[in-house]
């Protein structure tokens, strides 16, 4: 059997996930929107859209959960 340098691939089927937003945060969400398409020039049709990148940007930036994370594996 040949060993092969890639091991299997990780599941990356997206995960439908179901959130309710306080008012003021959806209104925030709302505003951001608005904000990114003045400065990108280019519309955000659904404010819902900018969640994901977002949260990737959040822990991706989070050093205590960095840390956190390499510390359990």
């Amino acid at each position: 059997m040949t060993k092969l340098k890639l091991g299997p691939l990780p599941d990356d089927k997206p995960v439908k996930v179901t959130v309710e937003l306080p008012a003021p945060l959806h209104r925030d969400l709302i505003a951001y929107a608005e904000v990114l398409a003045r400065e990108s020039g280019q519309p955000v049709a659904d404010p819902a859209k900018l969640i994901v990148p977002m949260l990737q940007h959040f822990i991706a930036t989070d050093r205590g959960f960095a840390k956190a994370r390499r510390a359990s594996s």
